[in-house]
């Protein structure tokens, strides 16, 4: 019963999505997108980094709100990520698996990861996908 016991006491210190993969496009003149790469690596995803100097087209491919554009785009899990979202709230779109194509979080908000040591405030942040746009989490 104790090793069961401490085996659930690791399970609940891990992060949430430890080892999942995540590819980062980000111009290589672009600080805060290293700064956010590393952050998510932090948070236990295994990142990757693409040097691509035009992110906005990548993210318009993917179907990006042109007005929702930010510095750097990621895939995980078969989501688009762009911007400088929080670790948390990626970790619950891959726990709710939603039908939409990915998140954004419009700019480069000083308060989000990234942009700071650590996220403060509120951030609000958007799901895309081809029926529109749609807040997400505002927190």
């Amino acid at each position: 019963m104790k090793k069961f016991t401490l085996a659930l006491a690791f399970l609940a210190a891990s992060p949430a999505f430890a080892g999942e993969a995540i590819t980062v496009y980000r111009d290589p003149s672009c600080g805060c997108c290293s700064a956010w790469a590393d952050y998510m690596g932090q948070k236990g995803y295994d990142v990757t980094i693409i040097e691509e100097r035009d992110v906005a087209a990548r993210a318009i491919a993917a179907g990006v709100p042109e007005r929702g554009l930010s510095c750097h785009h990621a895939e995980v899990g078969g989501y688009g990520i762009h911007g400088h979202i929080p670790a948390e709230i990626i970790d619950r779109v891959l726990a709710e698996r939603p039908a939409i194509s990915g998140l954004v979080l419009p700019g480069m908000p000083q308060n989000s990861p990234g942009m700071a040591p650590d996220k403060y405030g509120t951030l609000k942040v958007y799901s895309y996908a081809p029926t529109g746009v749609a807040v997400y989490s505002n927190e």
